[in-house]
């Protein structure tokens, strides 16, 4: 497994890997980070070009992980290495639950420790799921969307696609969020959000900068 990315995320990932498969093969790709070590713990790899990467890929099992948040630098790098020969996987914690009815993850995710998924629930390609968050039945969210710690999304809520909502945020049944919707921290969605706006507070409103 090679995990794009080797800073913040790619490290809670790689726990999330190795509560599933403690002897896994893993290798980190980080081309952007200065000053970073040849082993990250001092025992996985670190790749820092794309041959060392397509190099890696052909001669392991190709399966890639997006170790990196921001939706809009997960598709950019999801469509990088799949370019590069890279099956994009989907992650999911042992200590994840997943419903059993219905519910559809696609391929390219990352669900981490604690996560509820229920019955009946779409999730698009490469999205990420972070600590502690849930999703209710009927549900949906677009591709690439970040679902920081603690958000609840409650049941028949559609997310659109490239959407980040904040750390502890709140949506409300049957709410609609269009694409590159933003919901900022603790916010409580009580209604629809429209395409590319941002929304903050409680109840959640447009921000508005001073």
């Amino acid at each position: 497994m090679l995990i794009v990315g080797a800073k913040g995320f790619a490290k809670e990932l790689l726990e999330v890997i190795i509560q599933e498969n403690p002897q896994a093969k893993i290798a980190f790709y980080d081309d952007v980070s200065k000053n970073l070590p040849e082993l990250l713990f001092a025992k996985y790899p670190i790749l820092k070009n794309e041959e060392a990467a397509t190099s890696y890929l052909k001669g392991n099992d190709q399966c890639f992980a997006l170790g990196i948040g921001n939706p809009r630098l997960r598709y950019q790098l999801y469509e990088k290495f799949v370019a590069l020969g890279g099956n994009p996987t989907t992650v999911t914690s042992p200590f994840a639950h997943i419903g059993s009815f219905g519910t559809n993850i696609a391929q390219g995710c990352c669900i981490t420790m604690g996560v509820v998924i229920t019955n009946d629930v779409k999730i698009g390609i490469g999205c990420l799921l972070n600590l502690n968050s849930t999703v209710g039945h009927d549900s949906s969210l677009g591709d690439f969307c970040e679902i920081s710690p603690g958000v609840h999304i409650s049941g028949n809520v559609c997310v659109g696609n490239m959407c980040n909502l904040g750390t502890g945020a709140v949506i409300l049944p049957r709410v609609k969020l269009g694409n590159n919707v933003t919901v900022g921290a603790g916010a409580v969605v009580t209604k629809d959000v429209a395409d590319n706006m941002t929304v903050v507070g409680v109840p959640a409103k447009p921000y508005q900068s001073s």
